[in-house]
């Protein structure tokens, strides 16, 4: 068992970004007492003998990583960079390649904050010493670390002790809120993981950095994959899935267009594919549903007429690699709150066992539109993130 020393200071390790949520997430642990490093994440990047590459790709993380010292240097706490590239490629690039040349709709952000920063970065944060890691992401646990003081456990600890259950709860900032991407974490995770922008707003978080006299006051929040950043994810697929032209069919059959690979595109979509059969008068077309094996992509202006058509059932939804985080089955049929896309309004549910299968099903009141396969399912009780499970 590990054993700290209360009269030393808890040593944390803060993944920065080199972005404002994790710069502030620096400055509040050490202005709290804490020991703090700041540590840059460098993960695998496009290089230049991809089709997809980009001048601005490849530097990005360089200027990010600069960033990142400036605030460790503003703050006079300690810098670290972990190489974590080759893991990224193969637990985050690999496995969205071999997602979607199936067909299915990976989140490699979820995928990320598992295998990557809850992952290998919180594993050798703890051998280098640290009591904790953080991060910044919109998101609280309860009870806070500070109730926590006698009660940090090492990673070796047996699941079996009475150590306190851990909770997380959605942000302060709903409209921020993170809670979806972090519903694979477990209470051996979280009992080293902390939050600290996870009590305010956004607008909050900023003033806070120029406080502080941070140089990422004002940066603008970066969008895109885990790491990366923004990117084509078709022009980038290209490099690795062979494209294959196929129709795009109305929902009674007919075909209207063309496009360049079903794998390409995900349920929901309005962009990519080409329509031929259209008038000046045409509104927006959305995929609606996927052929794999014949290559076809079915659209509607209405998603939810195009479903009713079709007579898919999509109040039950099979869900795979479930991950409670307190550890227990939630109760099965109680009504709970669950969204199938971040951002999405939180739908009632319940959870539902099929006896002949052994599986479980996510049941909703009403019929949600544009599911993919291969996302997730985030189920939460109140402010609480239960946990979830990946589409299938």
């Amino acid at each position: 068992m590990k054993k700290i020393n209360k009269n030393k200071k808890r040593k944390v390790f803060v993944a920065l970004s080199g972005g404002v949520d994790s710069s502030v997430a620096a400055a509040l642990l050490k202005e709290r007492g804490f020991d703090v490093t700041g540590v840059f994440i460098k993960v695998w990047h496009p290089g230049s003998s991809l089709n997809y590459y980009q001048d601005s790709l490849p530097c990005q993380w360089k200027l990010d990583r600069l960033d990142a010292m400036r605030v460790c240097a503003k703050l006079e706490i300690s810098f670290f960079t972990f190489d974590f590239e080759k893991e990224y490629k193969k637990e985050i690039i690999d496995y969205m390649i071999s997602e979607y040349k199936e067909g299915k709709t990976p989140n490699p952000d979820v995928m990320c904050n598992k295998q990557i920063k809850f992952g290998v970065f919180l594993k050798k944060a703890i051998e280098m010493g640290a009591d904790y890691i953080a991060t910044g992401h919109y998101v609280r646990r309860s009870p806070e670390i500070s109730n926590l003081k006698t009660q940090i456990l090492d990673k070796f600890q047996n699941t079996n002790s009475k150590f306190q259950k851990i909770k997380l709860l959605q942000a302060k900032d709903k409209n921020k809120d993170q809670s979806y991407f972090l519903w694979t974490l477990t209470q051996e995770q979280l009992k080293y993981s902390f939050f600290p922008i996870g009590e305010y707003e956004k607008s909050k978080v900023r003033k806070i950095a120029e406080k502080f006299g941070l140089l990422t006051a004002r940066k603008k929040d970066s969008q895109g994959l885990c790491f990366i950043g923004k990117l084509d994810m078709a022009d980038f697929l290209k490099n690795y899935i062979k494209e294959k032209r196929g129709n795009v069919l109305d929902e009674n059959g007919k075909t209207i267009g063309y496009h360049n690979g079903t794998v390409f595109f995900t349920i929901g979509q309005r962009h990519g594919f080409i329509i031929t059969d259209k008038s000046a008068y045409d509104k927006p077309y959305y995929i609606v549903s996927k052929d794999i094996s014949n290559n076809t992509i079915t659209v509607s202006h209405n998603t939810i007429t195009a479903i009713s058509l079709a007579g898919e059932d999509k109040t039950k939804i099979k869900i795979k690699a479930l991950n409670w985080i307190n550890g227990k089955m939630p109760n099965i049929n109680k009504k709970y709150k669950a969204r199938v896309r971040y951002r999405q309004l939180l739908q009632d549910c319940k959870i539902i066992k099929n006896s002949i299968l052994d599986d479980y099903e996510i049941e909703f009141d009403k019929s949600q539109n544009t599911i993919a396969i291969g996302q997730s399912i985030v189920v939460y009780d109140g402010e609480e993130c239960l946990g979830g499970g990946i589409i299938k």
